[in-house]
């Protein structure tokens, strides 16, 4: 029997075959040191690279839910590109003034629009259907062709002619009898833009 084989079989006799189990554990117990040394340490270093990256993504989920307001801030959007700007045409009458008729107060109203007159002025009868020609204080002046007559302030709740509504125009009522309502600037200013090009006259509004 060569070395090697003398080295995995036991010999012969009780003390040798004691001998030879003494040595084969110690062997299995050296290489099995050896065997979880290696193991142990390869996990070691492998678990040490790939552990910076989930940190990193714990790291970037927690500064998400911190700041939630800042990552998920809508863009602005340009006010300007909601509104649409609407026109009517208003054709003016064979001597040159042009008439429409308005709601006042949720009352029709005929008006000529009077592009120099600075506040919407109501007819004495006009401010009766309405509901506004209770306790008036007449202290305007008001240049006419007649001479000189007072106006008497007043708070219009809205003028609507179509689809054009406009809130809180301030307004008189003409003292005396007779005439026409005119339509003036306290409503024409609050417009976006109006425009006479001979015989019509284009009002445009945002909405």
């Amino acid at each position: 029997m060569d070395r090697q084989n003398q080295f995995l079989e036991p010999e012969r006799g009780g003390s040798s075959m004691i001998g030879w189990a003494v040595k084969q554990l110690m062997i299995w117990v050296v290489g099995g040191f050896v065997v979880y040394t290696v193991v142990v340490n390869h996990q070691l270093f492998s678990g040490g690279a790939s552990e910076s990256a989930p940190r990193s993504a714990i790291a970037s989920a927690n500064s998400a839910a911190a700041y939630p307001a800042e990552r998920q801030r809508p863009q602005p959007s340009g006010q300007a590109a909601s509104l649409v700007t609407n026109t009517l045409a208003l054709r003016a009458r064979a001597d040159g003034h042009v008439f429409v008729t308005a709601a006042v107060n949720g009352v029709q109203i005929p008006f000529i629009v009077d592009t120099g007159a600075t506040l919407v002025s109501l007819t004495h009868a006009d401010a009766l259907k309405i509901g506004v020609a209770g306790s008036l204080n007449y202290t305007i002046p008001i240049n006419v062709a007649n001479g000189v007559t007072r106006g008497a302030p007043v708070m219009l709740r809205d003028i609507r002619i179509g689809q054009l509504e406009v809130n809180d125009v301030e307004g008189m009522v003409i003292q005396g009898e007779g005439g026409i309502s005119l339509l003036g600037q306290s409503f024409l200013k609050r417009l976006q833009g109006y425009e006479m090009r001979g015989d019509m006259l284009t009002l445009s509004w945002q909405q």
